[in-house]
């Protein structure tokens, strides 16, 4: 596992509405790559695109089934296990946009 690496979740995760979710990896890589460490941070995606400065948007392009947005305003901590099916690796284009995303709705860039 490792940062910009998108999952997706088998079970029905209840921040989520009770369905599986996609999310980025959000943790630096020794925190994910870690074993022994069993949670990482990241950010949820979501079928609706609002157009925040705080969101990367996604599409089958990228990986995803339908046009999404990574959305940075809501991190959350997530067990390993959950994350059960890799997705795909955001390219570096994307990867810097999620950096940007971060940096504003992490309040960073003052």
């Amino acid at each position: 596992m490792k940062w910009g690496e998108v999952y997706r979740t088998r079970e029905r995760v209840p921040e989520r509405g009770h369905k599986p979710g996609f999310y980025v990896v959000v943790s630096r890589d020794f925190i994910a790559g870690n074993d022994d460490i069993s949670t990482v941070m990241c950010a949820p995606i979501y079928s609706e695109v609002l157009s925040l400065r705080t969101e990367v948007v996604l599409d089958s392009a990228d990986g995803l089934p339908r046009q999404s947005s990574v959305r940075c305003d809501f991190l959350t901590l997530m067990f390993k296990a959950k994350l059960t099916r890799f997705v795909t690796r955001l390219s570096e284009a994307k990867q810097d946009e999620l950096r940007q995303a971060l940096t504003r709705a992490l309040q960073l860039d003052r």
